[in-house]
């Protein structure tokens, strides 16, 4: 059966539209080569280009979304009509660290477009914490060199899926899915899986596998990158462009080898343990999974898809294991890991809440669960919050209020170390239920409390609390008191977004009070770099072009801003046009 060349497939999935053109070479099949031009478009119905009476039938896929270079971007983007960048024919060089930066920089303004890559403040915070010391345990290592290091975007994200997945995108960024942290018993074990897509990112494993292929042009694998995300809607549609894209993969062109998974794997467990995790995260990590697997076959473990856990790897996890000691450390590193583990059972009971926030989903987690008479304090405190934030997310403020007591009541039994954890997510929690149910003041004067002891610039590290406090000032009515509080939350935010340009939250929160203190052009400026750091660089340039409009005869202070924003928009202009070249030579 022969298909015809140029072929349109479109896939219905939430968030907007991706164009992409993907080639898959399949000597199966009597053609020989595919080609399809693919259209994610929502809302729509899946509709194939085909023969009458014909039907896509693929090789069954082993993806490797994790390691995708490949991994997902199922996202809408705002880029031209080609999304993707020509990076030219990987055939003639190995894929450098800055070309393998652009194409991730690509993919990730696609990405952060889509309403499911989340930006929740607390668990992205325990992330980056994790991440952080194993990118300080791979860097004193040597694993991590100085053209790398100073190239990639070391930079994770997290994702608004049930599914127990995590993968690497070209470039050094990570994604996360939030059923993975809901999954997860330790930090330890989260570390484990970290510790292995960034180990398959500092050997390069990417550029290697786009090297050692002989066909495949980097458009392969960018259907690859765009079908692992859009897989995980379970669309029959979106699973046949991923095989599709494994196409030349089943023949071995595409896949990371078997070597790369047991050189990931030994790397990453020297990563972790070296950052002070425990050993026995890594096969324990693997042990759980396989059990999983064996009472579930419902696409919910798609880690397993691209990490098959072969009988060999499980063993050398524990025969590493059993080398290195079940989690022998000192005492430093004890006290550093009690207030980890105890934020880790927070923030797998707020995954479990965040990652399906349908009504019915969050009746099922504010009903009382009766927990076993070994449960210790962490696991109560844990049950119990994730029972007020499902009741937060419910608007139900009885509910919440009730699970926060008993919440606090099971922090006596914790060590001083974890009440300071506990009281400072419990603290938050209440003040995110006073601003959902209309008492943004006593939230603004409860946050608020909790910053005085930090001068502004010098809080950048209570970011949850300062994005909390912006939300709960933007909520209070106009008076001279509000006022004087959006300056407050103003002179805290300048510094985050100097210190994190790429903060999306922070900017628009800045925007927000900058107009809401009669700064238009300040508010302006602000909304336009949030744009931009959400992938709508021509939105940015288009929002900057207005205010150059609207303030012909600038002020002296309007001039000073417009002069960033000058600057600013010459970047953005840039940056696009390098895309549309790279799409033309493509």
């Amino acid at each position: 059966m022969a298909f015809p060349l140029n072929s349109t497939l479109s896939v219905p999935l939430r968030g907007g539209r991706l164009a992409l053109l993907f080639c898959a070479c399949l000597t199966a099949w009597p053609a020989g080569l595919l080609q399809a031009q693919v259209q994610i478009q929502a809302p729509g119905q899946v509709q194939a280009a085909l023969p009458p009476g014909t039907r896509l039938s693929l090789p069954a896929p082993r993806p490797h979304i994790e390691d995708l270079p490949q991994a997902p971007a199922r996202a809408a983007t705002g880029l031209s009509e080609n999304v993707l960048p020509s990076l030219g024919d990987i055939n003639s060089q190995t894929l450098s660290p800055a070309a393998e930066r652009r194409l991730g920089d690509r993919i990730m303004r696609s990405i952060l477009r889509d309403p499911d890559v989340i930006d929740d403040p607390l668990i992205l915070e325990h992330v980056r914490t994790i991440w952080g010391s194993l990118l300080t345990s791979a860097r004193h290592r040597g694993d991590i060199n100085a053209d790398i290091d100073d190239t990639y975007a070391w930079t994770p994200f997290l994702v608004r899926e049930r599914s127990v997945n995590a993968f690497a995108l070209p470039g050094g960024y990570i994604g996360v899915h939030l059923g993975l942290l809901a999954m997860t018993r330790s930090p330890d074990e989260l570390s484990s899986v970290l510790a292995h897509e960034l180990s398959h990112v500092t050997q390069r494993h990417i550029a290697r596998m786009m090297s050692q292929s002989k066909q495949t042009s980097w458009v392969g694998l960018a259907a690859m990158v765009l079908g692992a995300l859009a897989a995980s809607r379970s669309s029959e549609a979106a699973q046949a462009l991923i095989m599709g894209g494994q196409g030349v993969a089943v023949q071995g062109q595409l896949n990371f080898s078997r070597d790369m998974e047991r050189e990931a794997d030994r790397v990453g467990f020297g990563v972790m343990t070296e950052a002070g995790y425990a050993p026995a995260g890594m096969a324990q990590m693997f042990e759980q999974l396989q059990v999983a697997a064996r009472l579930n076959d419902d696409n919910s473990y798609p880690y397993l898809r691209s990490h098959p856990l072969t009988t060999e790897r499980i063993g050398e996890a524990r025969a590493r294991m059993g080398t290195a000691g079940w989690g022998l450390v000192d005492d430093r590193t004890e006290a550093k890991l009690d207030r980890t583990r105890l934020r880790h059972a927070l923030m797998s009971a707020r995954a479990r809440v965040l990652m399906d926030t349908r009504s019915a989903s969050l009746q099922g987690l504010v009903r009382p669960v009766t927990l076993p008479a070994s449960a210790t304090p962490i696991d109560r405190l844990a049950r119990h919050y994730e029972a007020a934030l499902a009741a937060i997310q419910l608007k139900d403020r009885a509910q919440a209020e009730a699970s926060l007591r008993q919440a606090q009541a099971t922090i006596a039994g914790l060590d001083d170390i974890e009440q300071g954890e506990a009281r400072r997510v419990l603290m938050l929690a209440a003040a995110e239920l006073d601003v959902v149910t209309g008492r943004a003041a006593l939230a603004q004067a409860t946050l608020a409390d909790a910053l005085a002891h930090t001068a502004p610039g010098q809080d950048t590290d209570h970011r949850p609390e300062l994005l909390l406090l912006a939300r709960a000032t933007l909520n209070m009515p106009d008076s001279p008191a509000q006022r004087d509080a959006l300056q407050n939350v103003v002179n805290r935010l300048q510094p985050l977004v100097s210190s994190q340009p790429q903060d999306a939250a922070a900017w628009t929160a800045l925007s927000s009070a900058w107009a809401r203190l009669d700064q238009p052009l300040r508010a302006l400026r602000a909304d336009a770099e949030a744009s931009a750091v959400t992938g709508d660089l021509q939105g940015a340039v288009d929002r900057v072009d207005s205010a150059r409009r609207r303030y012909r005869q600038p002020s002296p202070a309007d001039l000073i801003e417009l002069s960033v924003m000058d600057a600013r928009v010459r970047a953005w202009r840039q940056t696009i046009k390098d895309d549309a070249r790279e799409d033309k030579l493509g």
